[in-house]
């Protein structure tokens, strides 16, 4: 169903041919369809079999009639080892050219290490900018030339005194698109070792293992500080942490 071959509508095989296409049990099968009925992505009609649902059309990847901005020209206002602030000659489809700030920033690598008891290792920080405190996950600037995953793990030990056992790459993305390059790549890995205390005292005051079942309720509250926080931890909740 994910990849279109069945779409809405459709009739699916019966169990035994169904079983036989993927190399399943039909025992596995049927727990899977239980599930896909549940989840209303496919209705059983009795006596006829089983549909797919419209709830399971997939979104399609790349829609037809987006096209992309013409780039004229690109002016360099302001630039360091940290930040740069361009002024970029655009021109949108079917509008008149203009002017557009770009800031772009370096990227960043961002890690949620989980322990065997589901708590998740975190840092308590103030941060000027927005003038308040939070809870962090440990992540750093990837130096040039260096493979974000070590970025990862090095900024980990660094701000926290753990060494992860393991990180896994779950996602890349942009927190501010329309305006802000800033690339962040998130991490999830099972387990640390403590290897002793942090090497930046200021990086963060309290570091401690928060147990997942309280990362709702921190969301709620306004307590986790950062999109790359927050994007590792809602993977995390999905299902998607690191085994």
């Amino acid at each position: 169903m994910a990849d279109g071959t069945y779409g809405p509508g459709a009739k699916l095989p019966s169990e035994r041919n169904l079983a036989e296409q993927l190399g399943t049990a039909r025992t596995t099968l049927r727990l899977v369809l239980t599930k896909l009925i549940a989840e209303g992505l496919i209705d059983n009609q009795h006596g006829s079999g089983n549909y797919v649902t419209e709830a399971a059309r997939p979104v399609r990847d790349n829609p037809a009639g987006v096209e992309p901005w013409r780039i004229h020209g690109t002016e360099t206002i302001y630039d360091n080892p940290w930040v740069r602030l361009e002024l970029v000659d655009v021109e949108p489809p079917g509008v008149e050219r203009f002017k557009h700030h770009v800031v772009r920033l370096r990227r960043v690598a961002i890690a949620a290490v989980i322990d065997d008891d589901d708590r998740v290792l975190m840092m308590w920080r103030y941060r000027f900018v927005p003038q308040q405190s939070g809870w962090e996950l440990p992540g750093g600037i990837v130096e040039d030339g260096e493979d974000a995953v070590v970025t990862a793990a090095r900024e980990v030990e660094e701000e926290t005194g753990w060494r992860p056992k393991s990180l896994e790459h779950v996602v890349s993305y942009q927190p501010m698109i329309g305006m802000v390059d800033s690339p962040h790549e998130i991490y999830v890995g099972r387990g640390a070792t403590r290897v002793g205390e942090p090497e930046e005292g200021e990086e963060a005051a309290v570091i401690e293992w928060v147990p997942l079942a309280e990362i709702p309720s921190l969301l709620k509250r306004g307590k986790l500080a950062g999109s790359g926080t927050l994007v590792a931890l809602l993977h995390v909740l999905s299902g998607g942490a690191a085994t």
